[in-house]
């Protein structure tokens, strides 16, 4: 497989500017209140951000979850139950939530909005593989903004792809993206937990992941989702494998992929020499 030419840049502003594929992951502590509700100020917010990237001339695919924090908001139970089929059920509740304010938020922007559920085994197989990577280029070809979630009503361990994160670096791979945007409840990388250490201090760039881990903290992880740094962190290996820089930042940040593309928010650019490799026939 051959290689491009590293030249996305140093700073999230340069890689933004020159990416015309943009794969965004939303987290659970981005998307929902502390009740579990759906942010529908932040999807406005987004809405309007994925509006301004597409009249640039970009496609914007978003990886989101919250699927059951809204179930359990939706119906006031069950927030406890940790049993599979409640977890299931709740995912069920929560998707239809979810996908109506997604829907109604957007379509005020004149934006329409597609969803994919995918688990681990649609990756693995090349059909299946396949499917999903041509069902994602019509969308964006068509200006519709895929949403991918795992398909939590169905998968079980075994088949489970584990976390929001892991399945925006296995979709920015499938898709052959640009770059890709992780939007968490912090502004990046820091030497120790800023939650615990107020004297911690932002890494900017990244472009040693093994070098960098090797003398930082990166333990902790939120209340909603299945994931912390480290999950992040293994994103982003797999991403930076095939050269897609991914920027991780701060999703209750307002209008942050603007301010991203503008370089006023804080965030950590991950990036490497390698290039990019070129997608297979």
């Amino acid at each position: 497989m051959s290689k491009r030419e590293c030249w996305l840049g140093r700073t999230p502003q340069d890689v933004i500017a020159q990416s015309r594929k943009i794969v965004v992951k939303i987290g659970s502590s981005t998307l929902a209140h502390e009740d579990g509700a759906v942010n529908r100020e932040f999807l406005e917010s987004l809405a309007k951000s994925v509006d301004a990237l597409r009249a640039l001339g970009k496609q914007v695919v978003l990886v989101s979850s919250g699927a059951r924090v809204a179930g359990v908001s939706r119906i006031g139970k069950w927030s406890r139950k940790e049993d599979t089929n409640y977890k299931q059920a709740l995912c069920a509740i929560g998707q239809v939530e979810l996908m109506t304010a997604y829907s109604e938020i957007f379509s005020a922007h004149e934006l329409f909005v597609g969803q994919i559920l995918l688990t681990r085994d649609d990756f693995g197989v090349k059909e299946r593989s396949l499917n999903i990577r041509n069902t994602l280029f019509t969308l964006t070809d068509e200006g519709i903004i895929p949403i991918v979630n795992e398909n939590d009503t169905v998968a079980v361990e075994e088949i489970k792809v584990g976390d929001n994160d892991s399945l925006s670096a296995h979709t920015a791979v499938l898709w052959n993206a640009d770059c890709l945007i992780l939007l968490s409840d912090i502004d990046g990388i820091y030497d120790q937990n800023p939650k615990t250490h107020p004297e911690a201090k932002l890494i900017e760039f990244i472009d040693n992941l093994d070098e960098t881990l090797s003398h930082i903290d990166i333990s902790g992880k939120s209340d909603f989702g299945t994931g912390g740094i480290e999950t992040k962190i293994s994103a982003t290996r797999e991403a930076m494998g095939y050269g897609i820089p991914v920027i991780l930042a701060n999703g209750s940040t307002p209008d942050i992929l603007l301010q991203l593309s503008e370089g006023t928010a804080p965030s950590t650019l991950f990036t490497n020499a390698a290039g990019k490799p070129e997608a297979e026939d």
